[in-house]
C-alpha cells in the first residue's frame, strides 16, 4: 500500500490543492486527484481549491468542480497537496493546510523543503503527475484520471522533449495511452494550440527579444502596457519562454512580464549547463535544474543584470571544467 493509499483510509473529508496560477502539471494532477478520491470512495467530501486555470484545459474531468474563492470549511480530515514547491505557492487557500487533521504533498520540485506532516517528493521525476501516478492503484486509473495524468505529464515535459524525460515517464505515458484516451488530440488542443491574441503577443515577445553573452543566452520583456494593448493576462503568456529557448544557439533564456510598477515575474529555461534553480532559488523562487522561476524588482534591465552575473559565474565554471 502506499503512502497516499495509506493516508486515504478513513478519511470522510478531503481538500486538494495546487500552486498559484496553474500549469499543465498542477491542473492534471490535481484533477487526477480529485477523479481518482471520488471514485475510491464516493461518499468522500471532496473540495479541489484553484486559481482558474485555463480554459484549455477544460476537457478535463471535474474542470467544472474547481473552486477559485475561499470559502469557510470545517477542518478537512486530509489536505493533499500537489506540484506546489512551498507552502507560500499555495496562495490564499494555504489555510486549509493549516487547519487540516492530516497533510500530505507530492511534488518533484528540487527546491521543496518538504512542509506537509508527509512529504512525497522525487526530483528526478519528470512531472508532479509522474509522481501521483506512483502512488496510485494503477487497476483504478480509468480514461478520466489518465487524461489528467498524461496532460500533466505532456506539459511539464514539453511533449517529452525535456531532459526531465526518463525510460519511467515514456512506459507511464503508455500506459496512461493505453486506456483509451485521445492522446493526440490532448496534445495539440491543450500544448500546441494558440488563440490568435496569444500568437501576436508571442510574435511580439520573440521580435524584440535581445540576445547576451555571445548570443549564449536571450531575453525579452512583456510589460503591462502590452498586455493591455495585445488585451491578454498571464495566462496567455505560456510557452514564450519555451520558445526562446530552442533559438539555435542559446543555452539560458529568460522571459519575463511586468507585474506591477517595476515588479516582474521572471522564467527561466536552460539547454545543456545552467542550473536555474540554483538561480531562481537565490532571489526568493524555485523550480527545476533546466526550469524555473521567481518574481524580482526593478526596472527590467536591473533584473537581466541581476540574473546575467549569475548565469556568467556558472557558464564560467563550465569552461574550466572543460
Amino acid at each position: 500500500m502506499t503512502k497516499l493509499e495509506e493516508m486515504l483510509d478513513g478519511v470522510k473529508s478531503l481538500v486538494i490543492l495546487g500552486h498559484v496560477n496553474p500549469d499543465g502539471d498542477c491542473a492534471g494532477s490535481c484533477l487526477a486527484m480529485y477523479n481518482y478520491a471520488a471514485s475510491r470512495d464516493p461518499q468522500m467530501y471532496i473540495r479541489l481549491y484553484l486559481q482558474p486555470i485555463p480554459e484549455k484545459f477544460a476537457y478535463l474531468e471535474g474542470y467544472g468542480q474547481i473552486r477559485s474563492e475561499v470559502m469557510e470549511e470545517e477542518p478537512f480530515d486530509l489536505c493533499v497537496c500537489l506540484d506546489s514547491g512551498d507552502r507560500e505557492r499555495l496562495g490564499e487557500f494555504g489555510v486549509y493546510l493549516e487547519s487540516a487533521r492530516q497533510s500530505l504533498c507530492i511534488d518533484h520540485h528540487v527546491t521543496n523543503p518538504g512542509y506537509a506532516q508527509e512529504n512525497i517528493i522525487d526530483p528526478k521525476a519528470s512531472s508532479t503527475c509522474e509522481v501521483l501516478y506512483g502512488q496510485l492503484d494503477q487497476a483504478a486509473v480509468d480514461q478520466r484520471i489518465a487524461a489528467c495524468l498524461y496532460t500533466g505529464i505532456i506539459h511539464d515535459t514539453g511533449v517529452f522533449r525535456y531532459s526531465s524525460t526518463s525510460q519511467k515517464t515514456m512506459e507511464i505515458a503508455g500506459k496512461l495511452m493505453a486506456t483509451g484516451i485521445d492522446f493526440t488530440r490532448i496534445i495539440d488542443d491543450s500544448y500546441f494550440k494558440k488563440n490568435y491574441l496569444q500568437s501576436q503577443i508571442l510574435g511580439r515577445a520573440l521580435m524584440e527579444s535581445i540576445r547576451f553573452m555571445e548570443g549564449r543566452c536571450i531575453f525579452t520583456v512583456v510589460k503591462k502596457q502590452d498586455m493591455a494593448f495585445y488585451g491578454v493576462e498571464p495566462k496567455d503568456l505560456d510557452g514564450i519562454v519555451d520558445q526562446l529557448r530552442t533559438i539555435d544557439g542559446v543555452e539560458c533564456a529568460i522571459f519575463m512580464y511586468e507585474t506591477d510598477n517595476h515588479m516582474f515575474k521572471v522564467s527561466m529555461r536552460s539547454n545543456h549547463v545552467v542550473n536555474v534553480s540554483q538561480i531562481a532559488s537565490y532571489f526568493g523562487g524555485g523550480g527545476h535544474v533546466r526550469a524555473a522561476g521567481c518574481t524580482m524588482s526593478g526596472s527590467f534591465h536591473d533584473v537581466v543584470n541581476n540574473l546575467s552575473g549569475h548565469i556568467e559565474k556558472q557558464m564560467v565554471s563550465e569552461k574550466a571544467d572543460v
